[in-house]
């Protein structure tokens, strides 16, 4: 199974810890972001990753070689100027092939077992891709009042069960890049055709470890949270 690691962003709201480096080299645990995912994507199954690579892309090369200290393949597909998320993955079809795969952020720290979801498209004779699903974990806490103001609860931070989020992690069959721009995210240009066709699944995994890595604090944070970490397989 292959899997495509979305890898060329410039990391800005990193900065200055992305100046001189790609944003999956960032270290979390002690670990860059891309060797956590590498070590995940392996231990669901896939045997090749192909890193779409741009912003600093000899820093990952240099990092990650041919995959084999890992226990994979690695291809890179290069990106020139900034291509969006449907736009790096439309650049890959030529290394990625005809057969379903799996796309990734690749600022996202997760256990979610891909193959699952990569099953669950398989299942399905109509859809095209199938997203992973996780419950928001709200950045602030929530209060709640009564009718004459007094605070009834107040919870840090806590998993919104009922708001389901994007966690940047697909399944997709080859029938994709027919709708995926040249240039463009993924999330404007090609999900709302799929969403009206019918031809895209949402899967729910609430009891996974998810995050993303967005700021200096989700470092810190998830820099504590992944010494329990486990992948599935």
């Amino acid at each position: 199974m292959k899997a495509a690691i979305i890898a060329g962003g410039l990391g800005k709201r990193l900065r200055p810890l992305t100046e001189n480096k790609p944003k999956p080299l960032v270290e979390v645990g002690g670990k860059p972001i891309i060797e956590w995912q590498i070590e995940w994507l392996k231990s669901s199954g896939v045997d090749t990753v192909v890193v779409l690579a741009g912003y600093h892309r000899d820093k990952l090369v240099e990092f990650i070689g041919s995959g084999a200290r890992f226990g994979v393949s690695v291809a890179y597909v290069v990106e020139d100027e900034p291509l969006g998320t449907g736009g790096a993955i439309k650049n890959a079809e030529r290394v990625i092939g005809r057969e379903t795969f799996v796309a990734v952020n690749g600022d996202v720290i997760t256990n979610i077992p891909v193959r699952d979801l990569v099953d669950y498209l398989e299942n399905s004779s109509e859809a095209v891709v199938a997203v992973a699903l996780v419950p928001l974990r709200s950045p602030f806490g929530i209060v709640e009042i009564d009718e004459h103001g007094r605070v009834k609860s107040f919870r840090e931070k806590p998993v919104m069960e009922d708001r389901l989020i994007n966690a940047g992690v697909y399944a997709m069959k080859p029938d994709v890049f027919s709708y995926l721009p040249t240039e463009g995210d993924i999330e404007r240009k090609t999900f709302p055709k799929l969403a009206a066709e019918g031809r895209l699944l949402g899967r729910v995994y609430r009891d996974c470890y998810w995050r993303s890595i967005d700021t200096v604090k989700d470092i810190e944070e998830a820099s504590q949270e992944v010494n329990n970490l486990r992948f599935p397989g």
